[in-house]
């Protein structure tokens, strides 16, 4: 779930109906080694209209399925196929069989896809990974559930905490006319609002974060008319930004890694990891948030990082695959701002900067990746 989408129709699956297709799926015996692997990228079947976010993500997704798959080529005995897809899946893997090919999922589904009648197609990415999984295949990352869940920034919040797990307070506002002193129940500003069901810092700028109530209203109205969906308001956690990789069952935190907000200024509002600062790199904020990983922590606040970042990710992925959470720091105390499950496997990208930090070089990653799901040992051959 990494790329800079536009207009995403909200919330195609719902938590409630993932948690159901959960609880009837049935659960299939163990299949044979696998002798071959698809990997499988969002790519449109034909050409479409395209905002910068959405040109953005499709360069680095078929960038990186190219390096994954060049990379199991070099290094398995896997017969390997590329797969671009847009939506229908599950029709296209007639010739991959769930017995004999896992699947590399890079699947994020596409933005801007319209059906016959004109009418905006929903997100595919959670149902597409529903429906592979119901025919048996086994793919790498997060199931359909945890998708679904993490698409929905409030209900992942409230998972988190139902279980415990500390996140900045909330509001879900609709429209800018519900915005009211009643309706924000004892949250104080400053406010950071945005989309619902959106990632990579979308509508994060420097007007992200609101004062009052006037500030708000106008900025649920920009996100809104933006968007097309409901934007989450949340309290502003005036603090340290880390970037927690985890992967594996059990899972394992790799390297911590701060991100050095401190040349945006004395204004705590404007020290924020905008989408300028992840995907612009001709911008201020892309040179000037440097990564430091890893992170310089004492150990008892990295220990207590990672204890929350293992609660996190156990609530909304269930130990599988692997995903990134981010996380405020205030004092001692350790806030969930998001969990973000298949997160960029860019090489330049922070899950493979944590990777490196525990001395993995970015083909060790990918093969480490791929080895969660594979049923036999997945031998590292020499690049041929």
């Amino acid at each position: 779930m990494t790329r800079p989408a536009q207009k995403r129709q909200t919330h195609a699956v719902t938590v409630r109906q993932a948690r159901a297709a959960e609880s009837t799926t049935e659960v299939l015996p163990c299949s044979p080694p696998a002798r071959g692997v698809v990997v499988l990228y969002s790519a449109p079947d034909k050409p479409v209209a395209a905002a910068f976010g959405d040109v953005l993500a499709d360069l680095e997704t078929t960038a990186v399925a190219r390096a994954v798959a060049e990379i199991l080529r070099a290094h398995t005995e896997l017969q390997v196929h590329l797969l671009p897809a847009a939506q229908r899946v599950a029709e296209k893997m007639g010739p991959y069989p769930p017995g004999q090919y896992v699947i590399f999922n890079l699947f994020e589904g596409l933005d801007n896809l319209v059906g016959e009648d004109g009418t905006p197609l929903p997100d595919q990415e959670a149902p597409t990974a529903f429906a592979l999984e119901a025919l048996g295949y086994r793919l790498t990352g997060a199931d359909g559930c945890a998708l679904a869940l993490a698409l929905d920034k409030a209900a992942t919040k409230r998972v988190l905490k139902k279980g415990g797990v500390l996140t900045p307070a909330w509001h879900v506002f609709s429209d800018a006319e519900e915005v009211s002193a009643r309706a924000l129940r004892g949250l104080s500003f400053p406010l950071i609002v945005k989309p619902l069901a959106e990632d990579s810092s979308l509508a994060i700028d420097d007007r992200a974060v609101v004062t009052d109530l006037d500030g708000l209203r106008e900025r649920v109205r920009y996100v809104v008319g933006i968007y097309h969906q409901p934007v989450l308001a949340e309290e502003f956690i005036d603090g340290r930004e880390i970037n927690a990789a985890v992967w594996g069952n059990p899972p394992e935190v790799l390297p911590l890694a701060e991100i050095d907000l401190s040349a945006l200024g004395d204004d705590p509002t404007r020290r924020i990891v905008t989408f300028a600062a992840k995907w612009e790199e001709g911008s201020f904020e892309y040179a000037h948030t440097p990564a430091i990983c890893p992170a310089v922590l004492s150990p008892e606040l990295e220990a207590r990082i990672r204890h929350t970042v293992l609660q996190a990710w156990a609530l909304v992925a269930r130990n599988r695959g692997y995903g990134r959470v981010d996380l405020r720091v205030r004092g001692d105390q350790v806030y969930v701002l998001e969990v973000n499950p298949n997160p960029s496997i860019a090489e330049d990208a922070g899950f493979a900067r944590s990777a490196r930090a525990a001395g993995l070089d970015y083909v060790q990653m990918i093969l480490k990746i791929l080895s969660f799901i594979m049923e036999a040992p997945l031998a590292h051959h020499p690049a041929r």
